[in-house]
């Protein structure tokens, strides 16, 4: 494969491309167990979700005929 006098250019942009890809799911793993450690501490203290508490939705009107 022949990338002629560009070949520099197009491996680091292919390079470049990947480490920020990498980089963000690296960031992004870290922010979820972060999120899922902080969840946990706050469960083990007690706390609970908001959405545990909602009330069931009610059943939607049927239609008449």
């Amino acid at each position: 494969m022949d990338l002629g006098d560009h070949a520099g250019f197009i491996i680091g942009g292919y390079l470049a491309s990947f480490v920020v890809i990498v980089g963000l799911i690296v960031l992004s793993v870290n922010q979820s167990r972060k999120a899922r450690a902080r969840l946990a501490e706050l469960e083990a203290r007690g706390v609970r979700r908001r959405s545990e508490a909602r009330p069931a939705a009610r059943p939607a009107p049927e239609a008449k005929a």
